[in-house]
């Protein structure tokens, strides 16, 4: 027998009802799906087959290029080797392997720190640091502007939570003022905003947040590897060594693998393990994936060249989308990020499908991923794109952007 129907008001599917419909009238349009690439052949940090074609990468977050780095692949080999293909179990039972050690002991040397954790992915390092760092009757204090992990992180958590308008210093000082003064505080800002790759005015508003009494969490995801005289982040570019209480960061960016993390002086630091949900009960990352992070890091340690090369790739991008009258989300090339906004959301899918089209890959972004009313192309540049590579990126840019009335 058929199963009895469910009435539209109370089928669970139903509230999804205007995204499905968002979605086809966007398809109906004739373009492909922004949201559903699928990558056939990597080539490279820098070059995919993406429906049989040869495509420049663009739109990915292999800032340091290291997901090819030959060290990192031994080491990946090895491990699957030795250890097989998972753990089956989380770090707080069976699933803690000789290279999960050695991956936190990396993140110890690189930041050096006294105390470092990995965790499942990024995500799950900020869901857990922020959702067990401040409990009832306590406040998180963030960025209006905050990825979406930040916010879930305080969503999973029991503290108060207070927003501040997007890197205001003065914003943030005044609602912290307005708060009293017994219960603990914690701050957590972005060293760079992945939308449109602003960085934050981190020194004056570690100075306001410890002005108050409140500790801070800075998520390096976006600057950890080329940002800083040893590629920490932000926070180090900024001098804020030994100001910040926790730092948080990925593997998935610079690292060139999967998974989170975060590092901290703190002498409680390890209680962490012992609370923090998101660590507990979740199954830990394979070996395989630990030790290609792990070899990473320490490589990353002496990567000189590769930051300035990835400045280098910054400098020449941004200043050829200005040359041509882009409008971009900085004024200077602040971070590996470059955000070219336009004016809406057919324009922003016409032009990423030109550019795809061409064999050039860009994120379409639009809300709410970005602030209200952004519809943009994302790039994010790696270390490894050649000058010719950029050249070749600059023109298809000149190209799609004139056919869309993007420029003039």
């Amino acid at each position: 027998m058929d199963p009895p129907a469910i009435a539209p008001e109370r089928d669970l599917m139903s509230k999804f009802d205007g995204l499905i419909a968002e979605r086809q009238a966007l398809i109906d349009t004739g373009v492909i799906d922004p949201f559903a690439i699928v990558m056939d052949q990597v080539k490279s940090p820098t070059e995919a087959v993406i429906a049989g074609r040869d495509t420049i990468l663009l739109g990915t977050y292999n800032y340091m290029g290291m997901t090819f780095d030959p060290d990192v692949i031994a080491a990946g080999h090895a491990a699957l080797d030795q250890f097989g293909s998972g753990t089956n179990g989380s770090r707080m039972l069976n699933g803690t392997f000789r290279d999960h050690m050695e991956a936190e002991a990396a993140l110890r040397d690189f930041y050096d720190m006294s105390g470092a954790i990995v965790f499942s992915t990024g995500y799950m390092a900020n869901l857990g640091m922020i959702s067990t760092l401040a409990a009832k009757g306590e406040y998180v204090i963030l960025d209006a502007d905050s990825h979406a992990s930040i916010y879930d992180g305080c969503a999973q958590g029991n503290a108060e939570i207070v927003r501040f308008r997007h890197n205001s210093v003065e914003d943030l000082d005044k609602r912290l003022g307005r708060l009293p003064k017994e219960p603990a505080k914690l701050v957590v800002l972005e060293g760079v905003y992945s939308m449109l790759g602003d960085v934050a005015p981190l020194k004056e508003m570690v100075a306001v947040a410890k002005k108050h009494g409140a500790m801070v969490l800075s998520d390096e995801a976006h600057s950890m590897g080329f940002y800083g005289p040893n590629g920490r982040g932000v926070y180090e570019d900024q001098g804020l060594e030994g100001e910040v209480d926790f730092v948080i960061g990925t593997f998935s960016k610079s690292v060139g693998t999967v998974g989170g993390f975060c590092v901290s002086n703190h002498p409680k630091f390890e209680a962490i393990r012992l609370a923090c949900r998101p660590y507990i009960f979740t199954a830990s990352l394979p070996p395989s994936v630990v030790a290609t992070a792990a070899a990473s890091i320490r490589k990353l340690m002496t990567a000189h060249d590769k930051r300035a090369q990835l400045w280098a790739n910054a400098r020449q991008l941004h200043g050829g989308l200005t040359a041509m009258g882009f409008r971009l989300g900085t004024k200077s090339p602040d971070s590996a990020i470059v955000a070219v906004i336009l004016d809406d959301q057919e324009q922003a899918v016409a032009m990423w499908q030109m550019l795809l089209e061409d064999g050039l890959y860009v994120n379409m972004a639009r809300p709410p991923a970005t602030p209200a009313g952004t519809y943009l192309l994302r790039c994010s540049l790696c270390a490894e794109h050649t000058t010719a590579q950029i050249d070749a990126v600059l023109a298809k840019f000149a190209t799609a952007g004139r056919a869309v009335g993007a420029i003039g």
